[in-house]
């Protein structure tokens, strides 16, 4: 059980996709839970994916399983907010 709250989890993915597609801070600071990700940002492609994964992974603390990967998660920026936070919660 982590300590992190449904807050700064949303605020580490901003970091996250700030860092892992290099955009800027105001872009990420912009976006809304319905912001497109996936097919919206050209910088989210399918390489850029696995390290995004993998950055999740790293400063959330969380494993995330192949089979846990799908276009809902990745959609939007709600929706990746969203699997971040069940994953930190258990």
């Amino acid at each position: 059980m982590s300590d992190l709250t449904d807050a700064s989890v949303e605020s580490k993915v901003r970091d996250i996709l700030r860092d892992a597609l290099g955009l800027s801070a105001e872009r990420v600071s912009s976006f809304s839970d319905s912001s497109g990700l996936f097919g919206t940002l050209p910088e989210l492609d399918s390489m850029a994916v696995a390290g995004l994964l993998t950055e999740l992974e790293d400063r959330l603390g969380i494993i995330v399983d192949d089979d846990e990967i799908d276009v809902d998660m990745l959609e939007s920026f709600g929706g990746l907010v969203a699997f971040a936070q069940r994953k930190v919660a258990g």
